[in-house]
């Protein structure tokens, strides 16, 4: 019989090399490298000639009744949101965050409110004790919910329970993927192949039995979810719950959906009874806006399907060092770089020679590029101390040369900013085959970055 093959994977990307070493070669990370041992390879001449069985497959146009996957609506709006209006059956979702973000709570409220409405939900708990979760659950008034509860980690039982004909589950929670193992695996619990195989096996016996499975997912340093990259491919849904924890919002992300759109955000605020949804976010997040600062740009963003207002704060600051400072906090570090350099070289504001301080005010992280021109105007006022109209908000691409380019849906964006009061916006000039359009604000549209300037001249 052939010998288990032996091989090393890296626990930060799931790179698989022959031999150890102290530093990846793919992600470049430090004693990331475990030895763990492969499944036996299968002697030559022993099943060679076993044929499979032929796959069975159906036709594409299925019946009306069967074209739409029944949803479970948790009642929570912002979770429903994010999903894409409900978990649907058979699905697996991967949720995760930073240690202490809220991601346990966030999951006992979904698997609670479920309950109350007559699901069969599990939570299952590699970490925590039940009496744990029972207090958690007593702290947040869902203790009358019929949630059972387990704290194992045994993959084999997991999948027996699902797979056991007299249980009739509907939703399952697995808190955290990184503690389950496989007891045919020759690794410690949280390592590649054990991730990997215990997510793999988990889901096929809940796609075979239509259960909803959430998985709870650690993240690195860099905010990645650990273990290896096939698990986001494994899941149908990758979830990650964000914030700051010096504020109280907390941000629910979409990255992967299949069931639903991607980059859609669900916004939460943690209070004493735990997850509380914020219906209004963008009135939220200008509630503490001073007027008549410099510095201060409101920036009309998407976010998926929802449009958000965020207060972009910008501080250009003498400086006494060689090399002057740059620290961002909610936005790209090397989008500012760039559209610093384009202020510079096209429109001849120095800032070379200053401490830059930006942050998108909320705790919100903003990642899309209709943020540039907000950004600059912050930048351009701080630096000349003339404060922005305050009812005015923004919202354009920057390009190199300077020009400024359209964004999708700027209706949408202005609406939404004339429910909270905004009369005025600065907007791309559209193409000359779109030029014309009625807006719902009073609008000014421009096509280059000069033009931005030349308004703080007036």
């Amino acid at each position: 019989m052939a010998k288990a093959a032996r091989n090393y994977a890296c626990q930060s990307c799931g790179a698989v090399t022959s031999k150890w070493a102290g530093k990846c070669e793919s992600c470049e990370e430090w004693n990331s490298i475990v030895e763990e041992e492969s499944a036996a390879a299968v002697p030559k001449g022993l099943g060679a000639k076993r044929k499979g069985r032929s796959i069975q497959f159906v036709d594409l146009r299925t019946q009306s009744n069967e074209n739409k996957k029944p949803r479970h609506v948790t009642g929570i709006a912002e979770f429903d949101r994010v999903t894409g209006g409900g978990l649907v059956n058979g699905s697996a979702i991967l949720i995760g965050g930073d240690p202490g973000i809220g991601k346990s709570t966030l999951l006992l409220q979904v698997v609670c409110k479920l309950a109350l409405a007559g699901k069969k939900c599990m939570y299952v708990s590699g970490e925590e004790a039940t009496d744990q979760v029972r207090l958690r659950a007593q702290r947040l008034g869902l203790d009358q919910a019929s949630v059972e509860l387990a704290a194992a980690t045994s993959v084999r039982d997991i999948v027996s329970t699902i797979e056991d004909p007299n249980q009739k589950v509907d939703l399952m929670v697995i808190d955290s993927i990184q503690t389950m193992y496989v007891d045919t695996v020759d690794s410690a619990p949280g390592t590649v192949t054990q991730v990997r195989t215990s997510a793999q096996e988990i889901i096929r016996a809940a796609k075979k039995r239509n259960v909803v499975v959430l998985f709870v997912g650690h993240v690195t340093k860099d905010g990645q979810i650990a273990g290896p990259r096939v698990l986001e491919h494994l899941v149908d849904a990758v979830l990650y719950f964000e914030g700051d924890r010096g504020h109280q919002f907390r941000i629910l992300r979409t990255v992967k959906n299949r069931f639903g759109p991607t980059d859609e955000i669900g916004v939460f605020e943690m209070a004493q009874e735990g997850l509380v949804e914020v219906a209004n976010p963008s009135e939220l997040f200008l509630a503490q806006r001073q007027d008549n600062v410099a510095g201060s740009a409101v920036l009309a963003g998407l976010e998926g399907t929802r449009p958000v207002l965020v207060e972009v704060q910008a501080l250009v600051a003498p400086t006494a060092l060689g090399n002057p400072r740059r620290a961002v906090i909610g936005w790209d570090t090397n989008r500012l770089a760039m559209v610093l350099a384009v202020l510079e070289a096209r429109c001849g504001v120095v800032l070379s020679d200053s401490d830059i301080f930006l942050n998108i005010a909320g705790g919100i992280r903003i990642s899309e590029p209709a943020a540039d021109m907000a950004v600059a105007a912050a930048l351009i006022s701080s630096k000349i101390g003339k404060p922005l109209p305050g009812n005015t908000v923004f919202f354009g691409e920057i390009g190199l040369s300077g020009e400024i380019r359209t964004v999708s849906q700027p209706n949408v964006r202005l609406k939404e900013a004339g429910k909270l009061g905004f009369e005025k916006a600065l907007i791309p000039a559209p193409p000359k085959s779109k030029r014309g359009a009625k807006y719902p604000l009073n609008v000014h549209q421009i096509d280059h970055l000069d033009d931005l300037v030349a308004m703080f001249k007036e």
